[in-house]
């Protein structure tokens, strides 16, 4: 039972190793220096930044979106200047809804 159950644990220890290098590697893919980020979406999808934020832990999140065509990236960089893409689509259009007043059910 004692061998099994070695086996069984070293079976488990590999998988989490494994699957904790496979979110590495897709993070590695998915993020690189602001700079090349941003000159990525602007040459290969035509997409420049339409929006800001600034979360609590100091990370930057944009939107990128390209008018003509209707892409649009979200990235969040971090503070060591390191962006990593979170979510792209099409269809972006861009509102100007006038916001309701305070207190003012929407």
């Amino acid at each position: 039972m004692t061998e099994k159950f070695a086996k069984v644990a070293m079976l488990t220890a590999g998988m989490i190793v494994g699957a904790a290098s496979l979110v590495e590697a897709q993070a590695a893919q998915n993020c690189a220096p602001r700079d090349k980020v941003v000159e990525r979406l602007a040459v290969k999808y035509g997409e420049t930044r339409q929006s800001m934020g600034l979360g609590s832990n100091n990370a930057m999140m944009e939107v990128f979106a390209s008018p003509a065509s209707g892409s649009w990236t979200i990235t969040v960089t971090m503070a060591n200047g390191v962006t990593c893409l979170v979510a792209s689509g099409q269809a972006f259009e861009e509102l100007a809804e006038a916001l309701p007043p305070l207190g003012d059910p929407a």
